[in-house]
């Protein structure tokens, strides 16, 4: 059962209550003092004003006030929401001085929340640029390897226009002895030029080898190099340059691309022999984390996502262009670059994490991050996201850290990630 939230169906800010009140004390008070006369205007004493033009011209500033986005209200009918307290696209100037748009804000049953949340996964896919259809999933044997500890195997497989993606399928050795199949995670790399290698292999960044650490504690994993890293990278270019896809693809986004070559890499996932397809997670770092949750946001497969350093939010970022077009070659949503000229932008990252509720999260972030600096307002959508999943019953899915250290993935934290995994995908 969903607890039901304690705020009133029909809501008004604090602005507007306050403008009404006001235009109520002056409407009742000319119909009462002054039925008859006009209102003469100070600064021009042979002008007058009647009340019903008066009427008017207070209805007008109101009405502006609230079209002009700076009021935002929500009203119901029936209990069911006909237009959101943030009008959206989200003004940056209303972001910046409010904070982030709260979820629950006009919510009172899990059907409003299904409504809104459907809202928001339409402006999300349209930013995506969409996602095309897959083709099945053809995988290629390149080489294996036995470890000490785990099969190293090295696969490739289709993914849409003809791409195909290099990958490292990591099993434990026990894999497949017996007719019990092992939970699976999907795990995305950070920028790095090494892509898959740096979190497969003991060549790896000491605080990134997470595909390897999953392994060895039993997992079957699948580490994907992404477009313009490893493998990936475009001819004649340096790795992260994703200006060749933009050219090919102007309509639509490396997000949009990523997300649907992960797609994939569930579908050769989850078809392996040995892995138990209602047993899958995600997990990634900084370019990896936000990959991550981006993924389980269009795919329920994912049953369970560990997130580092990924949330940046657009309320009081220092890097607002780290989303669009920028001086680094890597364009994110190119769409996105005209928004913030206009002074809005379409979503909040608090709703994109969203998307995925109420299955389990797991989201670690750091204060001395050099990349993602507004670690307050990542907090805050932390906390925002927490309330929807109690809300919706479950707020033990939800976990979320803010340490003091810089943009990393530490031994601690990848240890209490480790442990949410297993209390999800391994009882």
């Amino acid at each position: 059962m969903y607890p039901s939230t304690t705020e009133p169906a029909i809501y008004a800010g604090r602005e507007v209550t306050t403008l009404l009140h006001y235009f109520a004390i002056l409407i009742d008070l000319m119909n009462s003092r002054f039925p008859e006369l006009p209102l003469r205007n100070i600064q021009h004493p042979n002008m007058y004003i009647t009340p019903v033009i008066f009427h008017m011209i207070c209805f007008a500033l109101l009405y502006n006030s609230l079209t002009a986005g700076d009021i935002q209200v929500d009203t119901t009918s029936n209990g069911v929401p006909t237009a959101p307290l943030w009008l959206r696209p989200y003004k940056l100037a209303n972001l910046n001085a409010r904070g982030i748009p709260p979820l629950l804000e006009g919510v009172r049953t899990p059907e409003q929340w299904l409504a809104k949340s459907e809202e928001i996964r339409a402006v999300w896919l349209d930013y995506l640029g969409g996602l095309p259809a897959r083709p099945a999933p053809a995988v290629r044997v390149v080489s294996e390897k036995r470890l000490d500890d785990h099969i190293r195997r090295k696969i490739v497989y289709d993914t849409v226009y003809g791409d195909t993606v290099p990958a490292l399928l990591l099993l434990p050795l026990d894999a497949g002895a017996n007719s019990l199949k092992k939970p699976a995670v999907l795990a995305l790399h950070p920028t790095n030029p090494d892509g898959k290698t740096s979190i497969a292999t003991p060549d790896g960044h000491h605080n990134r080898m997470y595909a390897l650490e999953l392994v060895r504690r039993g997992y079957v994993v699948l580490a994907p190099d992404a477009m313009t890293s490893g493998e990936r990278i475009f001819p004649g270019h340096s790795h992260f340059d994703s200006s060749p896809f933009e050219a090919q693809h102007p309509n639509w986004s490396t997000v949009g691309k990523n997300l649907t070559d992960h797609l994939q890499a569930m579908d050769v996932l989850c078809a392996q022999p040995e892995v138990d397809a209602e047993r899958v997670g995600v997990i990634g770092h900084s370019f990896g984390a936000y990959n991550a949750y981006f993924l389980s946001s269009v795919d329920e497969r994912v049953k369970a996502v560990v997130s580092s350093c990924g949330v940046c939010p657009f309320t009081r970022t220092q890097d607002l262009p780290h989303w669009g077009k920028r001086d680094y070659p890597y364009t994110h949503f190119p769409r996105i670059s005209e928004d913030p000229a206009r002074g809005v932008v379409p979503f909040e990252f608090n709703e994109i994490i969203a998307l995925t509720a109420p299955r389990p999260q797991f989201y670690y972030a750091a204060q001395a991050d050099r990349y993602f600096q507004n670690w307050r307002e990542v907090g805050d959508v932390f906390e925002d996201v927490s309330k929807l999943y109690t809300f919706l019953g479950k707020p033990e899915n939800f976990v979320s850290y803010i340490g003091v250290g810089e943009h990393d993935f530490p031994l601690e934290v990848r240890l209490m990630a480790y442990n949410f995994l297993d209390q999800i995908l391994r009882r």
